[in-house]
């Protein structure tokens, strides 16, 4: 590999990184909250390290453009843990953060949009530590890497690669023949609907630093809230609801959001895992509701306010909470685990192993099933009309499986660390799949603050695999990876 164009391009984007950090600085001396001395520093070092590694890989690396499959793992995976390591400094320089672990698996959590946290205090820390924890996230959902391919040209050229192995979807759909004008779309997307999230939250009387911190992390389905007890501290159905429509928004495929805007109105319906999707999401609703009314929540409305809040933020991943879902009973309890796992659409800013997978994974099994009684039938898997190649179904059924592997494995770690069983599994469940809240001592009412330091460093690991759809994460672990 050609480790100088790799340094080059990681340096690109810690540079891009710090500047980043100027908007919680501004925030920092225009509202005087004191933090401005640790952003400042964290500014300075993090620009300081990518041009360093720009200027001393410049020579070598003059000229490259192309970038292949194995490089580009590379940059996206080591890119990714150098911005959690370079983004925990604002976390780490500021009073609310004494060892560099908790900063770290903070600065993880965020630009994986995973919404687990360290912080026993929220409220009680810097206005301008809340927004860089919100921006983190903001970043993040679309991805860094994309951003880059959206502002800097020169990665336009082959990389293809790197957006493959970032974007968080089975199959990445490049809207324009130019890769860095499909970036440029889902970014002017996002952002579209990060503003008009901002303005129906200003229409319900939030806050206006309240409102941007919520519109930057519902979006990337990352559910940081300024408030200790969530969404849950405004007790306001407005909220509630409104919130609600956007996680579902940022649970589908971001591609299928630009055709509506192109004036496609069928766009949703007409694809398979949007519909897979939405209907999941009605049903898992209807049943916790059904299964909460009488025994939690007096009336059907309540109920159904409360159900369709906690499944839209598990089922996206987003993670925000207004209620304590250990409360409910063992049937709504058991679906919101199910929600863990299966995730949000391909192409959108969810996590998990996403519904794409989960309806070619049953449709896989339905054809071996029907195989058994018609052996010598011709059947094929097909989304959306379209046949599924027998390469695309190993590489999710392996997905899939490595996917099974990596959170039995962590759980049975974690529990070795002396975890209890339920807070291993709800913990290993929320990171890999970058939902938040999971069940035991880490569900919605508590968080990740009392967990050991390597078990947070274990966490990150399983974040940052789940963000990055395990293959780019895991690859780096395989021998013949770093062999010529």
């Amino acid at each position: 590999m050609r480790w100088p164009f790799i340094l080059r391009i990681i340096g690109i984007l810690l540079f891009v990184l710090g500047l980043a950090m100027a908007v919680p600085l501004t925030c920092s001396i225009y509202l005087g909250d004191g933090a401005h001395t640790g952003h400042g520093t964290a500014m300075a070092l993090t620009m300081a390290m990518g041009a360093l590694l720009v200027l001393t890989s410049a020579k070598n690396a003059r000229g490259q453009t192309y970038i292949n499959q194995r490089e580009g793992m590379a940059v996206v995976a080591l890119g990714w843990f150098g911005i959690g390591l370079f983004g925990a400094l604002p976390f780490y320089l500021a009073p609310d953060f004494t060892a560099f672990t908790d900063a770290f698996f903070e600065s993880v959590s965020g630009f994986t949009t995973t919404g687990s946290s360290v912080m026993t205090n929220i409220e009680g820390a810097a206005p301008s530590l809340l927004l860089w924890r919100s921006l983190i996230q903001w970043l993040g959902g679309m991805g860094i890497i994309v951003l880059s391919l959206a502002i800097l040209p020169f990665l336009g050229v082959g990389g293809i690669q790197l957006y493959k192995a970032e974007v968080p979807s089975p199959v990445p759909d490049k809207l324009t023949p130019r890769l860095s004008d499909s970036a440029k779309i889902l970014w002017m997307v996002y952002a579209g609907m990060t503003v008009i999230l901002f303005v129906f939250l200003r229409l319900g009387g939030m806050s206006a630093f309240e409102s941007i911190c919520h519109a930057l992390t519902t979006l990337p389905t990352g559910g940081f809230s300024p408030k200790n007890t969530s969404i849950a501290h405004y007790n306001s159905a407005y909220f509630d609801y409104v919130i609600t429509g956007f996680m579902v928004l940022a649970g589908i495929n971001f591609s299928l959001h630009y055709q509506l805007l192109r004036g496609k109105p069928l766009a949703l319906w007409r694809d398979a895992e949007c519909r897979f999707f939405l209907g999941l999401v009605l049903v898992f609703t209807l049943i916790i509701t059904m299964d909460t009314w009488g025994p939690v929540y007096d009336t059907f409305g309540t109920a159904f306010r409360f159900a369709s809040f906690q499944v839209a933020s598990i089922v996206t991943t987003t993670g925000y909470a207004t209620a304590d879902y250990e409360l409910f009973p063992g049937l709504s309890q058991t679906l919101i685990l199910f929600c863990m796992f299966f995730g949000a659409s391909a192409g959108s800013t969810g996590g998990g192993m996403k519904i794409a997978r989960i309806l070619v994974c049953c449709k896989y099994c339905y054809r071996e099933l029907f195989k058994l009684i018609h052996p010598r039938s011709v059947s094929h898997v097909k989304i959306n009309n379209t046949i599924v190649s027998d390469e695309l179904l190993r590489t999710i059924m392996g997905f899939l499986a490595l996917y099974i592997l990596i959170f039995v494995a962590a759980s049975l770690i974690l529990a070795g660390m002396g975890v209890d069983i339920l807070t291993a599994i709800g913990a290993t469940a929320s990171c890999i799949g970058n939902i938040g809240p999971g069940f035991g001592t880490v569900g919605p009412a508590e968080n990740f603050a009392h967990l050991p330091a390597a078990g947070k460093w274990l966490l990150s690991w399983c974040m940052l695999a789940g963000r990055l759809e395990i293959y780019t994460v895991i690859i780096l672990l395989v021998p013949e990876f770093w062999k010529k």
